[in-house]
């Protein structure tokens, strides 16, 4: 059992809008982490970003960091059918009329924390029955600093006594160290898909299409520029140990951040952030969004997991610097 360490006197400050704060540190990278979420608020090494993060004394804006469960992205008009009966989720996304990133971004996961020591954090939650979900999560959050950068497992158990739908997904921007408006236009991106998905109005995928020829195929390392992407990428490169990798890197190569993915996760949203109601975050970070599922896979069933009762579910995706 790794030993838990109690969070500080100067971290117990409920005024936070994310609750309480923690923090974990290997070597020169320092990683920050909230009660609301068990979310990843930001994560530096010798003091330079590597994440387009938020502060300690600001409310999460744009998903940065959370993590997402049951389900990544969208579903469409909140609704879906399982087992013959009709589910209507609640509309987290009214612009767009569909529900969005799961049900466990905005609860508070386990305070005090279930694990800590110097270099590591797990956090835990109960998703319980609620609206257009009628089962029970186990879920937990492994975050784990080393000599390969930050490591990041998501655990979910069904404890109901019937099969439920599972995704899950998470929520980082990706950032060179430099966080202002238009930040992303000159880095150079890597983005290991092949196949991407059109969306509709609502960021609904239509099909599948080649990224041959088109503005989304990034495959090999090149300025981003100009382009406008929100669209998930399937049919992943990946190195011999089956993990695929995006890159972002400054113009002159002094610098970067890598993110991973496992086997497990075989999609990825790419999300350069030209519609954040917030301006000033618009492009400032690049949104890489590890998904086990594609969007609105609760109704097209492209990726979706079904969690027996008792069966659990683990992925692993985690960031380096490059």
């Amino acid at each position: 059992m790794i030993p838990r360490r109690e969070p500080t006197e100067a971290t117990i400050d409920h005024r936070h809008p994310s609750g309480l704060q923690y923090e974990i540190r290997y070597g020169g990278q320092t990683a920050h982490l909230t009660e609301v979420g068990g979310a990843l608020r930001d994560y530096l090494l010798d003091g330079r970003t590597l994440l387009d993060g938020y502060g300690p004394d600001e409310m999460c804006t744009g998903a940065r960091g959370q993590s997402l469960i049951p389900w990544p992205n969208r579903i469409k008009a909140g609704s879906y059918e399982w087992e013959g009966r009709r589910l209507q989720l609640d509309l987290s996304e009214p612009d767009k009329g569909g529900a969005i990133h799961g049900l466990t971004r905005w609860r508070n996961w386990n305070a005090p924390v279930v694990e800590q020591t110097d270099e590591s954090i797990s956090f835990a939650y109960t998703l319980h029955a609620c609206q257009g979900w009628p089962w029970v999560l186990d879920c937990r959050l492994d975050y784990q600093l080393g000599p390969d950068g930050l490591t990041v497992r998501s655990t979910a158990v069904n404890r109901s006594d019937s099969p439920c739908p599972y995704g899950t997904g998470a929520h980082p921007y990706l950032s060179t160290g430099t966080v202002s408006a238009g930040a992303i236009d000159t880095a150079l991106v890597q983005v290991p898909g092949r196949t991407y998905l059109p969306v509709d109005e609502r960021g609904i995928p239509t099909g599948h299409e080649r990224v041959d020829g088109t503005k989304y195929d990034l495959r090999e390392l090149q300025q981003l520029g100009g382009r406008h992407i929100d669209v998930a990428y399937t049919d992943l490169l990946r190195g011999g140990d089956g993990r695929a990798r995006v890159r972002l890197l400054r113009p002159d190569r002094s610098g970067g951040v890598e993110l991973w993915v496992d086997d497990t996760y075989p999609y990825l949203e790419i999300f350069t952030g030209d519609t954040l109601p917030q301006r000033d975050c618009r492009r400032t970070g690049l949104g890489v969004e590890p998904m086990t599922c594609a969007p609105d896979a609760f109704n097209s069933g492209e990726g979706l997991i079904t969690l027996d009762p008792g069966q659990s579910h683990t992925g692993q995706w985690g960031i380096k610097p490059a």
